[in-house]
């Protein structure tokens, strides 16, 4: 197992910043992708379902996230978990387009909230901030990917 895996104090501390300012702030970046959902004419099928709902699976979305960064999710446990929401939203009657969108969004409230906070003007190590966008980035990917994937199995 990876060292980082097995003790999360090991994480870089830019890491260990951003997985703070995720758990620190996610109803915060909740609620303002809520809004930002509801008001979307791109987003029909999230308009149909309770704010409740939708704010529940996008707390998920940045709880993952923050699992992801500090390793303590691994991509057999991402890979079950997006696989089956691409099924679930395809018998809902999402489309392709909004769950793009949806990821999307989530992940724009992040990296709003990270230039807010100037989080990474502080960062004094290049590469430990290019290792962090890194992983958020594959995050996204690899989420919207297994839904994918799931959506059309």
């Amino acid at each position: 197992m990876d060292k980082l895996q097995q003790e999360p104090n090991a994480l870089p501390p830019v890491s260990r910043k951003l997985v703070e300012l995720i758990e620190k702030n996610a109803s915060d970046l909740t609620r303002a992708y809520l809004r930002e959902v509801k008001a979307n004419p791109n987003m029909p099928t999230y308009h149909s379902f309770p704010d409740q709902e939708v704010y529940e699976r996008a707390f998920v979305v940045f709880s993952q996230l923050g699992r992801w960064i500090s390793y303590e999710m691994n991509s057999e446990e991402m890979k079950k978990y997006w696989v089956e929401l691409g099924k679930t939203r395809r018998r809902e009657g999402f489309s392709l387009p909004e769950i793009f969108l949806a990821l999307c969004l989530i992940r724009k409230q992040l990296w709003n909230k990270i230039q807010a906070e100037g989080f990474l003007d502080n960062v004094l190590d290049l590469y430990q901030a290019l290792e962090l966008y890194n992983r958020i980035v594959t995050f996204f990917d690899r989420a919207l990917y297994y839904a994918i994937i799931g959506y059309h199995s």
